[in-house]
């Protein structure tokens, strides 16, 4: 039992345990981000546990296709845009809050250190499609706009009003929609 999986016993590893097909169908982007993330971790390739590697497809509608600001807490993730044009960054940590972004076309990589939020957007008036590899066999992923307005239970709004200052009945409103996962 190693990173929440079993190990499986080798003698009876199969191809099957190291395989996974469908990676060239594109992800349904239609939904309230515009973007889909297809993935290929520990979940869908059991081979994998140990492996520390993992990689998702990520499609994105035609201008606006956006991947919302998130954290992988165990992964850091290299991006490698196959189609379109993306305006894509990072955040530092606190204290500076550092923005670091780049607008990118086809063939152009781009990182994302691992724990710090980071998005996509395509800007392109046409599908974009990218492929990420992570360095973890089961990376995580925070989304953060789902995480603070739309956990279960919800977060005492008085918290959430002042930790962004903003009105308490804006806060409300944040809660009551609801959040889409795009993985």
């Amino acid at each position: 039992f190693v990173n929440g999986k079993f190990c499986k016993d080798p003698k009876l590893a199969k191809a099957e345990d190291f395989y996974l097909s469908g990676l060239n169908i594109p992800g349904n982007t239609s939904n309230q981000v515009g973007s889909m993330v297809t993935q290929a971790n520990v979940q869908q390739i059991p081979g994998l546990n140990t492996l520390g590697i993992s990689l998702v497809r990520i499609d994105y509608a035609p201008y606006g296709g956006l991947n919302p600001p998130h954290t992988h807490p165990r992964a850091t993730e290299i991006l490698v845009v196959v189609e379109g044009t993306l305006y894509v960054g990072f955040v530092t940590s606190n204290m500076d809050n550092r923005l670091f972004t780049k607008v990118l076309h086809p063939g152009d990589v781009f990182v994302f250190p691992e724990g710090l939020i980071h998005f996509q957007f395509n800007i392109g008036h046409t599908n974009a499609v990218a492929f990420a590899a992570l360095s973890s066999q089961n990376p995580g992923v925070i989304t953060i706009a789902n995480a603070v307005f739309g956990s279960d239970p919800a977060i005492n709004p008085d918290v959430l009003a002042k930790a962004f200052q903003l009105d308490k009945n804006i806060v409300n409103q944040l809660q009551s929609r609801f959040w889409w996962d795009n993985n």
